[in-house]
């Protein structure tokens, strides 16, 4: 198998040399591609000093699934392509190997890896990687969706590779989403026959020290996509109760030790619910409080910002 590794970035200098280290010495062979979005902080520079194929666009052009699709035309002839952010690093040599290992399965269109937490991840960071990220592999498809839910679309694009010949088939990552453009392939996949994987055994580093209110604003996001991608809902169904056992399972993480950090576990979940139905109900809010409200603002200046996807009637 042919393999590119496509990396978006945007001023994210440290972050990018620690990835970079971390793709030497992996046990497979791969092309890596970059595409940054004009970076002010030697990001560029990094990445065409240390990568052959740099592409650079305007910040204001950058899109989640667009920019993604857009590196498949300059890498082309790859039968898997590979997809890291920035802020990601690699935890051991074979990490690459293992992630494509599952498409020596003929049916399996995507994967995705297993995320530990970075050395510096809060509490409850670690335990966001630590209750969607276990141990164990596991491969689905649409037979598993009746007990699986929504979580069989569960993808992440901090590391995960996609068939060639699966993207093409689906038409690609999206251009009109707000962001979850991952979901929304795997979702894609799923119902045209394909299989989704996951291996427990691939592992990198990734997390986030949220605040409360990049908590609300995420969330938020979350539930402008489920609402201008209604489909996806209506194939898959809810999450089945995840929020609670995610609750519970913080809770219990937390322990008795640290029943101080109790009150804001509680909070920010709460929060994090009410984000998602406030996105949910997003054509009903003026442009200007949803781009304040919202992670990725730039997508409320851009052209998709007014209108539903062309795929929400599916």
């Amino acid at each position: 198998m042919r393999i590119a590794c496509i990396i978006p970035t945007y001023n994210g200098r440290e972050e990018l040399i620690r990835l970079l280290d971390s793709l030497e010495g992996q046990t497979v062979s791969f092309d890596t591609f970059v595409i940054d979005s004009s970076s002010s902080d030697g990001t560029r520079e990094v990445a065409e000093q240390r990568v052959g194929n740099v592409t650079v666009i305007a910040a204001s052009a950058f899109n989640h699934g667009g920019t993604r699709q857009l590196m498949i035309t300059y890498a082309t002839g790859y039968d898997i392509y590979v997809y890291l952010t920035q802020d990601a690093c690699l935890a051991s040599s074979n990490a690459i190997a293992k992630l494509v290992e599952p498409f020596s399965n003929p049916i399996v269109g995507a994967v995705c890896g297993r995320q530990l937490p970075h050395i510096d991840a809060s509490a409850l960071a670690q335990h966001a990687r630590r209750f969607n990220y276990p141990p164990e592999s596991q491969i689905k498809c649409a037979a598993d969706v009746p007990q699986l839910g929504l979580k069989a679309t569960f993808m992440s694009n901090s590391f995960a590779a996609y068939r060639a010949t699966a993207l093409e088939q689906i038409g690609g990552f999206p251009v009109h989403v707000i962001f979850a453009e991952d979901s929304y392939v795997a979702a894609k996949m799923l119902m045209a026959g394909w299989a989704i994987a996951y291996a427990g055994d691939a592992l990198c580093r990734h997390s986030h020290n949220y605040t409360i209110a990049e908590e609300f604003r995420r969330y938020f996001d979350m539930g402008v996509f489920h609402a201008r991608e209604p489909w996806i809902r209506q194939n898959f169904g809810g999450a089945g109760g995840e929020g609670l056992r995610y609750v519970k399972s913080e809770l219990k993480c937390l322990g008795i030790a640290r029943m101080y950090l109790w009150p804001s576990s509680l909070l920010r979940n709460v929060l994090k619910l009410v984000a998602y139905k406030l996105g949910q109900q997003e054509q009903y809010l003026p442009k200007k409080l949803k781009r304040k409200i919202s992670m990725y603002r730039r997508y409320w200046d851009g052209p998709f910002a007014d209108e539903r996807s062309p795929s929400s009637m599916v």
